[in-house]
């Protein structure tokens, strides 16, 4: 009979279910007693996070000898939000509130990161708060977007430098992550608004040295037609001073729109170039972002563009800060500045043809081992809007200003 066992640890300890290996194991004389262990280094975590806020470096983990298993971990996202805000509009269907709470996250991430053989399955609820745009909720967010499972793909490592993976895939374009607990910001930005979420297809990713580059065949905005192309190269010129350029595009017309698919962007390209610089408490992160979009004489639409920039910037207070003897440690301070611009006479991208934008997010935050809350104030001020695209009831009002507070734990 081939020999198995199964654990369940969290941090150091471990549950230990067991076959007949496991409990000729455990009645063999021991000769000594071990060296306690050392202590675990933090799993790898394939959804990306910006910080300040930290993943769990001690998640579920099911460790096990069954072929090509090996050790897969389980973390976990439960987090909770208010939102305060003037200009309400339209969304799904009925009229945006001036005052609201929401789950915005309850979601569980089973991953496999090492072997030949890796996966990432994310199951759950999810919202999308973001600048400029009426909140959907999560009720409704789910099927209106990626439904139940966001993100699932299946990796196969097949040197150490090369790897394929398949499936639901995160973009490969812009600076802000999909889900509030991964960005700095509760609500994610105006250019982030521009880009495509999660892809369906093929990637292929290679990695020497300081360059990464990465490739994908998908479906562009969620359309469920093979009709991009995109792809990312990665340059670590130290830890502290990393460049990235992103770019995609669609190879053929594709007329699908809901609304998790826009049709304009979904016919048009995107490029992306962002630095980050650390310097001790100090994270900055600038990028600048072009789209284009293509004409669609049959849906009477012509070429549209937009142009962007954002600064991303974040203070860590050190560990042994203190402020009239109270430890500071866990308090973070991102702030985000961004302005973007457009341009097209029949098609509009922002606030209506030939709209442009700025915003101001500042976002405090504090966390405590796997717990965390922050504060956010964000502005919005539009210019050149056409009447009926903005903000308000009547679509007319120029800015919007938002007050909000997420809560919530990372296990």
């Amino acid at each position: 009979m081939q020999s198995w066992k199964l654990s369940l640890c969290v941090g150091a300890g471990c549950l230990a279910l067991a076959g007949t290996a496991w409990a000729d194991e455990q009645a063999a004389p021991a000769a000594a007693a071990p060296a306690p262990a050392a202590a675990p280094s933090p799993p790898a975590f394939s959804l990306g996070m910006d910080g300040p806020i930290t993943i769990n470096p001690t998640p579920l983990t099911v460790k096990s000898d069954l072929p090509f298993l090996g050790s897969v971990t389980i973390n976990g996202a439960v987090t909770g939000m208010g939102l305060l805000q003037d200009n309400p509009g339209f969304v799904g269907g009925g009229r945006d509130k001036h005052a609201l709470f929401d789950l915005t996250n309850g979601q569980i991430f089973i991953e496999k990161t090492d072997g030949m053989v890796q996966f990432l399955v994310d199951v759950g609820a999810y919202s999308f708060p973001a600048l400029g745009t009426p909140y959907l909720r999560t009720a409704k967010a789910v099927d209106a977007n990626f439904g139940a499972i966001p993100e699932a793909y299946l990796k196969l490592q097949l040197t150490p430098d090369f790897s394929i993976q398949a499936g639901k895939l995160p973009t490969l374009i812009g600076a802000e992550f999909n889900f509030t607990f991964e960005n700095m910001n509760i609500e994610r930005g105006l250019l982030w608004n521009q880009e495509n979420l999660i892809n369906r297809g093929v990637q292929a990713n290679y990695t020497h040295g300081p360059l990464a580059l990465s490739v994908s065949v998908n479906d562009g905005y969620y359309s469920n037609n093979l009709s991009w192309i995109t792809g990312s190269a990665t340059w670590t010129f130290n830890p502290a001073n990393i460049l990235v350029f992103s770019a995609g595009g669609n190879f053929r017309t594709v007329g699908t729109a809901n609304s998790a698919t826009p049709l304009l962007q979904n016919n048009g390209e995107m490029y992306n170039l962002i630095y980050t610089h650390t310097d001790g408490p100090w994270t900055f992160t600038p990028y600048i972002q072009y789209t284009e979009t293509h004409a669609l004489p049959a849906f009477g639409a012509g070429v549209g563009t937009t142009f962007g920039g954002a600064l991303f910037v974040d203070y860590t207070v050190p560990a042994d800060a203190k402020l009239g003897g109270v430890s500071l440690a866990g308090l973070s301070l991102p702030v985000r500045f961004e302005y973007i611009s457009s341009n097209g006479k029949t098609v509009s991208l922002l606030y209506g043809p030939g709209s442009n934008a700025y915003s101001l997010t500042f976002s405090p935050t504090y966390q405590y081992k796997i717990y965390f809350v922050r504060a956010e104030v964000s502005y919005v001020n539009a210019d050149s809007i056409t009447p009926g695209f903005a903000f308000g009831v009547n679509g007319t009002g120029k800015s919007q200003t938002r007050g909000l507070i997420e809560v919530g734990t990372l296990f």
